[in-house]
């Protein structure tokens, strides 16, 4: 299955980019199988450069899977998204890192949806996949699913994504309050995954980062269980690594019912390099 991702070399195809911004972080990350589950279909990676040049292009890779499919179908489905969509992203010749982004999030829906075809214990397999990727001084993220994306800013914590659920799409359309979705019976009912059918419509965005920026990516058996106003609490008072662990921790205590993963990233330091020659 290798060869299905390796479509591209990216120092190859892809135009020269100088490194004008240098992003300094802290990263932390934790993932565990709950009280409920008899295995984990949560799956997470990140990847930071050490070539210049990499950095410059497509700078680092955060992102966070949530299988489903049942029979450990779903676990191979987050697994095989993020190995593909990291490969991709990395690889692919577009010159826009969010353009990169989006269509590396296309070839692991193919990646999925092939391999479902083509096993048949593996049919009906999907996941989530939400990443976040940091290009010089860009926040972008891809999105498809309910796995979320959070940026705590100044004290304020703002959900970047927005879920692909039923419940949300029955919340804009007003028939539904907020408080009502949050403890409806279909809250978790997705209508946009990866590996599902033939295509995906996924989500992006762009923006500035800033020096002292939280972000925190989490499958829902976080955020089903620890609220907002907790969240900010434990990504402000703690280092990305005591955050991860907490906010799992306490997606734990509060019943557990389903894989819980972390990502917590920190903005350290912003700071411009002279170009070169200069």
């Amino acid at each position: 299955m290798d060869d299905i991702t390796a479509e591209y070399e990216v120092q190859e195809l892809v135009n020269p980019v100088e490194l004008t911004t240098r992003v300094e972080v802290s990263v932390g990350a934790k993932t565990d199988m709950g009280r409920i589950r008899d295995n984990n279909e949560d799956k997470h990676e990140f990847y930071i450069p050490d070539d210049e040049a990499e950095l410059a292009s497509r700078g680092m890779v955060f992102v966070v899977c949530d299988g489903m499919g049942g029979h450990e179908a779903g676990q191979h489905a987050s697994e095989l998204s993020v190995k593909s969509f990291i490969k991709v992203y990395r690889d692919h010749p577009a010159e826009q890192a969010e353009a990169a982004g989006r269509a590396a999030t296309e070839s692991a829906n193919r990646f999925v949806l092939d391999v479902a075809r083509a096993i048949p214990s593996r049919r009906g397999m999907g996941t989530t996949l939400t990443g976040l990727l940091l290009v010089q001084d860009q926040g972008i993220f891809v999105h498809v699913g309910d796995s979320r994306l959070y940026r705590l800013r100044g004290g304020e914590l703002e959900q970047l994504t927005t879920d692909h659920t039923w419940v949300e799409e029955t919340v804009k359309l007003g028939l539904m309050t907020r408080e009502e979705a949050e403890v409806h019976p279909h809250r978790n009912v997705i209508t946009r995954s990866i590996g599902t059918a033939d295509t995906v419509q996924v989500d992006s965005d762009s923006w500035q980062l800033e020096e002292g920026d939280v972000y925190f990516i989490c499958s829902d058996g976080i955020n089903g269980h620890v609220s907002d106003e907790v969240m900010a609490e434990r990504l402000a008072g703690t280092s990305p690594s005591q955050a991860a662990w907490d906010l799992v921790n306490l997606a734990l205590d509060g019943g557990g019912s389903d894989n819980a993963t972390a990502i917590v990233v920190r903005i350290d330091k912003i700071s411009s390099i002279e170009p070169s020659g200069s």
